[in-house]
């Protein structure tokens, strides 16, 4: 069993400060598990409902008379099935001396997070679980995770072909059970036409009217379509950055599917072979990469971004914090170079550092505030 320490230590910290705090994550990344060690890291009274199991469901037909008199933690699994709790949630959480802590799981959706942040706003912090990262299986599987993605059953498999047939099952059972029952209603053969399509746009710049034009339809009905996958964090957007400086820069968003793994499936790559021949491959272990520095150093997702011009500079990740800013380049390659794009990063950006990740072995200075780091050293050399 891969142990996800860092997460069950974040949740633990934020259950002693907040009366309510939820799990969100895409379908599968391993959140129910997770609730459970937690509650064994709490002890003490516990309570759990998985709104999946029609039992629980009914107990919780009088949401208000079962749980009022609950002490300890309480864990609510699929919240997003009865999101009339989250009012109920409110009025527990409001008590002057509340016996009772509550950790609730879903799927993330406009309509939960919607629900959550109107009902319960102030009462709740959400913790993003994401699918496994470096730190967890260890720098030297690094080659695997890459090829079959974060999502615990994908990663865990006993073979490289059983990872991609579970994968091929996620996909479908995700477009046809998981996103209907969170009140979508696109067809699931549009939205998986829409999703392989997007895969072979993975790390480009998205284009409502291209996307527009080859459905058919309203580039307002395409932006929904990522919208919509964005939500259930299967697709991430990677904002861009607008700095006041003379040159034209490009405003419209990066895409990237989320898991790697999942990437792979809709681009009908099966095997290490099949990757290292797709003319993807760069786009992917771009992606990959940015995923694994984002979880590792914690960023939040609403301070990265990415910055580029019309001229042709560009930056595949920007971090702002505060007055900190970091800059972050992936290379495919075991011998980087400072191209003149990272010179006006970060000359234009003004940024503290810029780091060149490749697939080397060795890191090493390349300029002044210019550093090569090999993912395969990431944990060691950067924190």
């Amino acid at each position: 069993m891969i142990e996800r320490n860092k997460d069950v230590k974040k949740l633990v910290s934020l259950l002693k400060r907040y009366r309510v705090v939820g799990i969100i994550g895409a379908r599968q990344v391993g959140k129910t598990t997770l609730a459970r060690t937690v509650r064994g890291q709490i002890g003490g009274a516990s309570f759990y409902f998985d709104l999946e199991n029609p039992e629980d469901l009914a107990r919780l037909a009088d949401p208000m008379f079962t749980l009022k008199g609950l002490k300890g933690l309480v864990v609510i699994d699929e919240i997003q099935r009865l999101p009339e709790l989250f009012p109920i949630l409110r009025v527990l959480a409001d008590r002057p001396k509340a016996a009772a802590r509550f950790l609730v799981l879903g799927s993330a959706s406009p309509e939960l997070l919607r629900q959550g942040s109107e009902s319960l706003a102030g009462r709740i912090v959400y913790h993003e679980l994401g699918g496994f990262s470096l730190e967890e299986v260890g720098i030297k599987n690094h080659q695997r995770l890459w090829l079959r993605g974060g999502i615990p059953r994908s990663y865990l498999a006993s073979s490289d072909a059983i990872s991609e047939e579970w994968r091929l099952g996620f996909i479908r059972t995700f477009l046809e059970r998981d996103l209907p029952q969170l009140g979508i209603t696109i067809r699931s053969t549009t939205l998986r036409r829409f999703w392989s399509m997007l895969s072979h746009y993975h790390g480009q710049v998205w284009n409502s009217s291209e996307f527009g034009r080859s459905f058919g339809v309203a580039d307002t009905t395409v932006r929904n379509y990522l919208d919509l996958l964005s939500s259930a964090l299967v697709v991430r957007q990677l904002l861009p950055w607008y700095e006041n400086i003379s040159k034209r820069q490009v405003k419209s968003p990066k895409v990237y599917i989320a898991d790697s793994g999942l990437l792979h499936t809709l681009l009908g790559i099966k095997t290490r072979g099949d990757l290292e021949r797709h003319p993807k491959i760069g786009a992917s272990w771009e992606g990959f990469v940015i995923e694994q520095v984002v979880q590792w150093m914690g960023f939040r997702r609403e301070d990265c971004y990415f910055w580029a011009t019309h001229a042709g500079a560009e930056l595949d990740l920007l971090v702002v914090r505060g007055r900190e800013r970091l800059g972050f380049e992936v290379k495919l390659t075991s011998s980087p170079r400072v191209t003149p794009s990272m010179r006006s990063a970060l000359s234009d950006l003004k940024l503290q550092r810029l780091y060149v990740i490749h697939s080397g072995e060795e890191s090493f200075q390349l300029e002044k505030n210019i550093q090569a780091l090999a993912l395969s050293r990431l944990l060691e050399d950067i924190r």
